[in-house]
């Protein structure tokens, strides 16, 4: 992978080069890129503790993602490719100051780099949690240092053409080693099908074991992420053309739901089922969902073969880490620093590099204070899309836009978010505050757009 960030490292003459790939990526290399990135270590760890307390029903979560990026490949691209300043984008910040203004893309950002900051921690927290539980006598601490500088290198060199590209490598490896040697030498391993259904309650085995309420939850924290996510955007940016990109969302939802989703599952099931059979033990009294996936690659499978499937988790973890450190470096560089200072495109380049280097090294420090790699991941996404979702939404199918209302409600939307989160509010039926935010963000949306539009009018009469 560092290989491959040098590679680009000659190759990046521009800020297209670096922060959009050049903007003439086919359409394979982005739709593995885009899956990659989505689905990545976060879900591959947080998938396997579903399937470890949930059965193949924790496999809808994932449905949700073949929603957003289908509804994202009708709805969204065909206008963004319709922008007539389009080719000129770099960031979805910038599609808000096109569409708003540029206060509002200040707001964007922020909300943008705080997310995605927290995204980034979360999958070298998920290689951790994977490296510590799989491999004796290493230390937590240790490997998640190991791992985010690794990450830091080859994405600070290379830009996303190397990010694209060691996707694609990191998804075809995470597919082979999961589904080429961990199911088939788990199951056999753990007695056969027949011993694994007579070990497990039946509905670990339903595709129904699930309610309306964690359906809801995932479906309005993930959809609106293929609206208002950097990454997807920048991927959008550096497509060839509209049908490329839309042809690289479809492949990207057929990757993720049902290919991914089922083997993410059902191996946190087989962990589910060596844990019941007493093949794995937790370390402590208190059972970790997340650590039985690493103890079932540990216990069960034999030597040569936990590697392979390691490293196929371990290249999932990247992929995701590497995109969400790019997106965060061109919120700051790009969209921050980059409107308040005059720089040659050089320097802006090395800059932006030092800016991805120096983030990497926050999100290391993040990662070592958290627990829960699924929680981290799914706060992260709920601050963007409560933020963020309302405005982007809007905008595309209104011509009147109000900068007011777009900024207050970007505000009141990830402020109620995270209120909800960190005071642990119980809310009503279970619903997530992600939900409670996207509301709150819509209803101060449509106020002050309904008394800025009546400002305009009355000045406009006078």
């Amino acid at each position: 992978m560092v290989g491959v960030g040098i590679y680009y490292f000659k190759k990046n003459n521009s800020l297209d080069d670096y922060y959009v790939g050049g903007r003439n990526i086919s359409y394979g290399h982005i739709g593995f890129s885009v899956v990659a990135t989505d689905v990545g270590g976060g879900f591959s760890v947080g998938l396997g503790g579903l399937g470890f307390t949930m059965g193949l029903s924790g496999s809808w979560m994932l449905f949700t993602g073949l929603l957003g990026a289908w509804l994202s490949a009708v709805f969204l691209i065909p206008r963004l490719f319709r922008m007539s300043e389009f080719r000129n984008l770099f960031s979805l910040p910038e599609v808000f100051k096109s569409l708003y203004g540029p206060k509002a893309a200040i707001i964007a950002a922020l909300i943008s780099f705080v997310g995605y900051l927290g995204f980034t921690s979360s999958q070298v927290l998920a290689g951790a949690k994977l490296a510590t539980a799989t491999i004796s006598g290493v230390s937590f601490n240790n490997v998640v240092i190991i791992l985010g500088v690794f990450t830091i290198v080859y994405t600070a060199l290379g830009g996303l053409k190397a990010v694209i590209m060691t996707d694609t490598i990191q998804w075809i490896i995470l597919l082979f080693g999961l589904i080429g040697f961990g199911l088939p030498f788990a199951i056999y391993k753990l007695g056969g099908i027949e011993l694994i259904k007579s070990s497990i309650d039946g509905a670990m085995l339903s595709l129904w074991n699930i309610s309306w309420v964690q359906m809801l939850n995932w479906s309005v924290t993930i959809i609106p992420i293929w609206f208002v996510g950097m990454t997807l955007y920048q991927r959008i940016f550096a497509s060839k053309n509209q049908a490329e990109a839309q042809k690289a969302w479809f492949l990207a939802g057929l990757l993720e739901w049902p290919i991914m989703a089922f083997v993410g599952v059902a191996l946190g099931l087989l962990a589910r089922v060596a844990f019941v059979q007493g093949l794995i033990e937790f370390p402590t009294a208190e059972i970790d969902s997340e650590m039985g996936l690493p103890l079932l690659l540990r216990e069960v499978l034999p030597a040569g073969i936990t590697g392979i499937v390691l490293a196929a988790y371990f290249s999932a973890i990247m992929s995701t880490a590497d995109s969400c450190l790019m997106a965060a470096s061109g919120n700051i560089v790009n969209d921050l620093l980059g409107k308040a200072i005059s720089i040659s495109p050089k320097f802006h380049i090395r800059l932006s590099q030092i800016a991805t280097a120096l983030i990497g090294v926050i999100a290391i420090m993040i990662a070592l204070k958290m627990k829960s790699v699924l929680e981290l991941m799914l706060l992260s996404y709920g601050f963007m899309v409560s933020g963020l979702f309302i405005p982007i939404l809007y905008a595309f199918g209104n011509r009147r836009k109000s900068q007011l209302a777009a900024i207050l409600s970007m505000i009141a939307g990830g402020t109620t978010t995270s209120i909800l989160v960190y005071s642990e509010y119980k809310i009503w039926m279970g619903l997530n505050p992600n939900l409670v935010g996207i509301c709150v963000s819509l209803i101060v949306f449509l106020v002050v757009s309904l008394i800025d539009n009546r400002n305009e009018n009355n000045k406009l009469y006078r």
